[in-house]
């Protein structure tokens, strides 16, 4: 059953959990020297700026340009979801339907003129300022370790002399698999996995490169016996990624007899060379996990099920600035934007998640102007009322990561709930790439980068990014990357046929920036850093979008959109 969300304001699922009463409308943190430069406090839940900083900035754009052109990179998002994600926001693609409130745009960044201050910084002081690593101290220690013994006050939430959010303990030394090595020579949990970047904004041609990483609970790490084995971890991973992706995952040959579970699904014991997906537990179809969460499985304290994690999964995702190496290509920089954390913390099945959209629907009808209200903190992190919590670091004045407050917490919660793209509230590992790939596509991009990677197709044969090109006339939902638009548009607007031949082969072709464009866009996210103005506004950009983008949407504003683009399950 899919359930219709026209009435949500963009990206909005109204909260599962309960009301926070911290939260209040302020204007305290702006210091009185600068309407630019931002106070950070991370003790409380006051709202500077923005109570509905779940709906992104990408959301208010024009759809129609002065020329009447429609353009449509709102199916990107907004489609129909693919069970257990019970969600069709396809309606999105056709109108604005947002709360009163929020049709007031409050990412004030997007129309400022940054071109004073990006020429201001020289491409000397930039790329030293990007190749500087913010993640590492000059011995490689990684700098927030500290957290683990020490927690400033000014960042102690409840004030217990103890940090009670992440402590980043990933080192990024990946080897032959995508393990994360620590010094020591110990697998730190985390792996590395490649994925073809979701559309517009994540693609670095927008200003950011960034990567993914996975790491399943301690349990589903260890033998029955409670030991660590790589190969164990290996072969839930490949189990997972089979219930995510719901087809057949390739495995190196394992002795089935070993772990007493029918990985290829046959009815024999035997050598396995892949796990069969055949799950249907309405047909009596059942899938297992090996080692001990196979013992916790059993005893219903780790699930299995198609399209949704295991409890105690997290994610690692760091957005980088772009570095250009010594061969002038574009690259991951060593320094951090964002990272990001997000942990499993609970389980919903399906019912439960069918009946939270159908409640979310019966809500918007009987309140359509409340605002959602989000639980958490920048301690913990913030929840988004569908088992997941998510917490990250930013960079502080000084290019420092410090924990992000409470209200640019919340802006992470738009695109990880309520949307009826993702999967189980997230987006890369669902895209990852297929095992005829480099390393079966676990590896991290500082070890293959997007060159030579094959543009992704839909079921039905459509290339994805093509798709893009065509509904949206552009590279991002802000239609000011006139890089992209002189390469693949011609003077008419048309594709040109050459360029798309070259993207189908090399989606680096499309998404990489020029190293003009790269130097340009750090500079002008780092003029955001030097006033930490995020709740204004992340989107690196230099000149004002006033042209593309809503200041306030008008009352019953369309898109222009007669009928939306649904991707095919």
């Amino acid at each position: 059953m899919k359930v219709l969300t026209s009435f949500f304001s963009a990206t909005m699922l109204v909260a599962l959990a309960g009301c926070d009463n911290t939260q209040k409308e302020s204007h305290s943190a702006l210091t009185s020297g600068s309407s630019d430069v931002v106070a950070i406090d991370l003790l409380t839940n006051q709202i500077h700026n923005n109570k509905a900083a779940y709906i992104p900035a990408q959301c208010y754009t024009k759809t129609r340009s002065k020329r009447g052109q429609v353009h449509n990179p709102c199916f990107s998002c907004h489609t129909v979801g693919k069970e257990p994600n019970y969600i069709d926001d396809s309606a999105f693609q056709m109108a604005y339907d947002f709360r009163t409130y929020s049709r007031t745009n409050r990412w004030r960044n997007l129309f400022k003129d940054r071109s004073a201050a990006v020429k201001a910084i020289s491409d000397e002081d930039i790329l030293k300022y990007v190749q500087s690593s913010n993640y590492f101290d000059a011995e490689g220690n990684i700098r927030l370790a500290f957290l683990e013994n020490n927690v400033p006050s000014e960042w102690d939430v409840n004030q217990n002399k103890r940090w009670d959010g992440y402590v980043p303990d990933c080192f990024f030394n990946f080897d032959s698999e995508g393990f994360d090595v620590t010094p020591e020579g110990h697998d730190s949990g985390w792996r590395a996995f490649a994925y073809s970047p979701f559309l517009g904004t994540f693609w670095p041609t927008n200003g950011s490169a960034d990567d993914v990483l996975i790491r399943l609970p301690e349990s589903m790490r260890q033998t029955e016996a409670g030991l660590y084995s790589r190969i164990v971890y290996r072969l839930n991973l490949a189990i997972v990624e089979a219930m995510i992706m719901r087809k057949n995952i390739a495995i190196p040959t394992t002795d089935e007899s070993v772990y007493q579970v029918d990985l290829n699904r046959n009815g024999v014991l035997d050598m396995a060379k892949e796990v069969v997906y055949r799950w249907a537990p309405t047909k009596g179809q059942y899938m297992s996990y090996v080692g001990k969460a196979k013992q916790l499985q059993k005893k219903g304290r780790i699930h299995l099920a198609a399209g949704l994690y295991p409890e105690g999964t997290e994610f690692l995702h760091t957005v980088r600035y772009l570095n250009v190496n010594s061969d002038q290509k574009i690259e991951l920089a060593p320094r951090v934007k964002e990272l990001r954390y997000s942990y499993k913390q609970s389980w919903n099945n399906y019912s439960q998640l069918n009946s939270a959209a159908m409640g979310e629907v019966i809500e918007g009808d009987q309140f359509p102007d409340r605002l959602r209200t989000i639980t958490g903190n920048s301690e913990t992190g913030v929840i988004n009322g569908l088992g997941w919590v998510y917490q990250g670091f930013i960079e502080d004045k000084a290019g420092h990561l410090r924990p992000q407050t409470y209200e640019e917490s919340v802006s992470c919660i738009g695109c990880h709930s309520g949307l009826s793209v993702t999967t189980d509230s997230s987006f890369a590992f669902a895209r990852k790439l297929e095992g005829s790939n480099f390393q079966a596509g676990w590896f991290h991009w500082s070890q293959k980068g997007l060159s030579g990677l094959k543009e992704p197709q839909w079921k039905d044969g459509r290339w994805e990014y093509t798709q893009y090109l065509l509904e949206n006339h552009s590279g991002n939902e802000f239609r000011n990357n006139e890089e992209v638009k002189n390469k693949f548009f011609d003077s008419k607007g048309i594709l040109k046929p050459a360029e798309v031949e070259t993207l189908h082969h090399n989606i680096a072709h499309l998404l990489e920036p020029s190293t003009e464009r790269a130097l340009t866009l750090n500079k002008a996210y780092k003029v955001i850093v030097e006033e930490q103005s995020y709740i204004y506004g992340r989107e690196p950009h230099v000149h004002p979008l006033n042209d593309t983008v809503w200041d306030v949407i008008p009352d019953g504003e369309t898109t222009g959109v007669d009928a939306p683009i649904i991707k095919p399950h």
